[in-house]
């Protein structure tokens, strides 16, 4: 059993499908089934079974699967390690970052960070910030960068801070807002908290919300066409876009701020590449 059965392994538990896996893996599906096969004739165990739902696997295979993930870990740390003897700053940095902010700050991050350091190479999966905290926490990636305050028990940093706005077509007022149309959107939990909170602060009847859109980007383009009113966080919106907007504040005038933070575990500080990149982040104002 070596690399590509563990990465194999990994990668048909995750996708619980032997089409998809040889898609990912860039192998023939003859060829995938060969290699488990074979596993399986070398352990002397049944691994998987192919039913309606797709693959399932036996615990003896589940077993194998979770060998396959501490092996191919170990390897990647000794791999970062035998880089790091070097005292240099290079390969392979992996971060799970926010979507919103993977769509709308992290470009000009990454190139920034690039140009000082041209030898590394990224890997980027990005995703709602509750999945780049697991991400964090099962070792996937050596950074994390998460909108909205959550606990995380190592290391976090502090990136940017941005305010919401109640944003329109046109001049409204905020004593008018449970009347208005509002255009909602799905987000992570930490904003709706974020907005729910501060709407019951602030009013006593429910919000007239008249449309729901998937994306916050959707939600922008029906404001801007006069479809109704949204709040957006600051990271979205553009200084010549015409919408009038109006700052969140609490009743006594404190500003409702959106928190993007760093998140990682200290150990991981050990990988030069990792440790630079951490540092080029706490720079950034």
């Amino acid at each position: 059993m070596d690399e590509r059965d563990w990465t194999m392994l990994h990668a048909l538990y995750e996708a619980k499908n032997i089409t998809k896996t040889a898609e990912k893996l860039c192998i023939s599906q003859p060829a995938l089934t060969y290699r488990l096969q074979r596993l399986e004739k070398e352990f002397g165990v049944t691994l998987v079974y192919t039913g309606r739902k797709g693959v399932e696997f036996t615990a003896q295979g589940e077993h194998l699967v979770r060998y396959s993930e501490d092996m191919l870990l170990q390897l990647r740390k000794t791999k970062e390690y035998l880089l790091n003897m070097e005292g240099k700053v290079r390969g392979t940095l992996r971060l799970g970052v926010s979507s919103m902010f993977a769509g709308y700050k992290l470009p000009s991050i990454l190139k920034n960070f690039h140009n000082e350091y041209p030898d590394v190479d990224f890997n980027v999966t990005t995703g709602w910030s509750a999945e780049v905290i697991n991400s964090v926490y099962k070792h996937d990636v050596h950074v994390g960068i998460v909108r909205g305050d959550y606990n995380w028990p190592e290391e976090k940093h502090l990136l940017m801070e941005e305010p919401l706005f109640v944003v329109s077509d046109r001049e409204i007022s905020l004593k008018d807002l449970p009347n208005l149309p509002r255009i909602n959107y799905n987000t992570d939990t930490s904003l709706k908290l974020l907005i729910e909170d501060w709407w019951k602060e602030m009013y006593s009847q429910p919000p007239s919300i008249t449309m729901e859109v998937d994306k916050m980007e959707t939600c922008k383009k029906m404001t801007l066409n006069g479809l109704g009113y949204a709040i957006l966080p600051g990271i979205l919106l553009d200084e010549n876009e015409k919408l009038f907007k109006i700052n969140l504040t609490s009743k006594s005038g404190i500003p409702i701020l959106r928190r993007t933070w760093i998140i990682y575990r200290k150990k991981s500080l050990e990988v030069s590449v990792v440790k630079a990149f951490v540092d080029f982040l706490k720079r950034i104002k």
